[in-house]
């Protein structure tokens, strides 16, 4: 968070104070210096993006039963099969469940990948940090989030942050483990900016861009003029003896806080109100709808969480038994959220001309249990499950890989992932063999050498 308040004893010679720098967030350290990184440049080894491609990541925590959404079994036996019925999409590829109506008519956009697993414990972070990052965290040795690499390769294109968690990060999900939403070892200046409020509340504001209290106007209008000197000194990093005094991350929170573009892209209130009826007028709905403004004014990713713990509220966390839903009860709430906020998106990228240069990755840390407990409900099944894309040279309306005829293991085309996380790199124009700063001076590929993207996707 930033925050702004405070006098400074240092002052340069255009009046800004070292503490009007360092009394905004956290400082944050990277492996590697400017001149470091520019050789790294210029030998290839950072690749330069499409700077025309954008992703948004949604992520449904507490993990989807497949066998109730995209991957459904009706000739297996009724506790395997469950209460719900196939129905026909626009994709002949394949059906959805009759619980998802809406996407089953854009399912043409839409392409499925049914055959994921991973091998680490059934547990919802472990899930988190590998389809977040491509690696399970271990060593001491946090990988850094997708959109947190663009932010370290490329930065911002704007004055809005390049990667933007809505509504906010991850909170408990029960292995008390990192979530890898965030930068990892690549450091705390390159977190995302977590919005920190709901967007479907009445007078939705977002925290970070309103003036803080301590501040009166004669103070904050003397700080918007540090926006001048921010731009100044990062455009003479090199000789600047003032740009020593700042680090980006503070430069950002200037950026962003005197920007009327990222007060623009923020506010919900600029969109027609049957706009904000099509997305849902509740947290998930309208965070999708941010995160198509956040795109659309040059955010290069946006990560959605659907739910952000499985504890106190109704998820896709499925065990039956309370706290928990049943397979019954998110006919009732959560498949009719996502499916009308999801569709909504991809929709209106669709007919803003956004999707094609917009990757929708929809992603879960593992699929449910072939056979439903006696709660009514699943559990936690990391063997196989179901992700979807959408968008950013994705070719709708296909389906790679196949589960056996329970939804247990992966049959054909087993995805791990890391190749996931591969996928989204490759819609957004960077090389996998990319090499990142890790500790110790370890240099570290965006994902593991050998690592493909699902090419049958494109």
């Amino acid at each position: 968070m930033y925050r702004f308040m405070g006098r400074g004893e240092a002052v340069t010679c255009s009046g800004v104070t070292r503490r009007d720098f360092l009394q905004v967030g956290m400082l944050g350290s990277i492996g590697l210096t400017l001149p470091q990184f520019l050789a790294m440049e210029a030998q290839g080894a950072v690749a330069k993006p499409d700077d025309e491609r954008s992703a948004i990541m949604i992520f449904n925590l507490g993990a989807p039963s497949h066998l109730d959404t995209w991957d459904m079994k009706p000739e297996a036996p009724e506790e395997v099969r469950g209460p719900f019925k196939p129905i026909d999409t626009s994709a002949s590829a394949y059906q959805v469940s009759e619980i998802l109506p809406r996407m089953a008519k854009i399912a043409d956009k839409v392409s499925l990948v049914r055959s994921c697993y991973h091998t680490a414990p059934a547990v919802h972070d472990t899930g988190h940090q590998m389809m977040q990052t491509g690696r399970l965290f271990s060593g001491g040795i946090n990988s850094p989030h997708v959109g947190c690499v663009l932010d370290f390769l490329y930065g911002p294109r704007t004055d809005l942050p390049t990667h933007i968690v809505l509504p906010e990060p991850m909170g408990r999900t029960g292995g008390n483990l990192p979530h890898g939403q965030d930068a990892g070892f690549l450091g705390k200046r390159h977190d995302p900016f977590a919005l920190m409020s709901d967007p479907s509340k009445p007078n939705f504001q977002v925290p970070d861009l309103l003036p803080p209290k301590e501040i009166g106007d004669v103070r904050l209008k003397r700080r918007r003029k540090l926006r001048q000197v921010v731009d100044e000194t990062v455009r003479n990093f090199e000789t600047s003896e003032e740009a020593k005094l700042m680090d980006s991350n503070f430069a950002s929170a200037y950026r962003l806080m005197t920007s009327e573009r990222a007060r623009a892209a923020f506010d919900l209130a600029q969109e027609p109100e049957s706009v904000r009826d099509r997305y849902g007028r509740n947290r998930f709905g309208q965070c999708c709808l941010l995160s198509r403004r956040l795109v659309e004014a040059g955010v290069r990713f946006v990560t959605v969480n659907t739910f952000l713990t499985v504890f106190n509220e109704i998820t896709w966390d499925i065990h039956g038994s309370a706290p928990f839903t049943s397979i019954e009860g998110m006919k009732e709430q959560v498949a009719p959220m996502y499916d009308q906020g999801y569709s909504a998106l991809i929709e209106d990228l669709s007919e803003r001309g956004l999707l094609e240069k917009t990757m929708v990755a929809s992603l879960a840390e593992f699929g449910r249990t072939p056979k439903i407990n006696p709660a009514g409900g699943r559990d936690h099944w990391p063997q196989c499950w179901t992700v979807s894309f959408a968008g950013g040279g994705i070719q709708g309306g296909r389906v790679v890989g196949k589960s056996d005829e329970i939804g247990g293991y992966p049959v054909e085309r087993p995805v791990e992932p890391a190749e996931v996380v591969a996928t989204v790199f490759k819609s957004l124009g960077v090389d996998l063999e990319t090499l990142l700063p890790g500790p110790q001076a370890r240099p570290f590929p965006v994902v593991d050498y050998g690592v493909h993207a699902i090419n049958e996707l494109f």
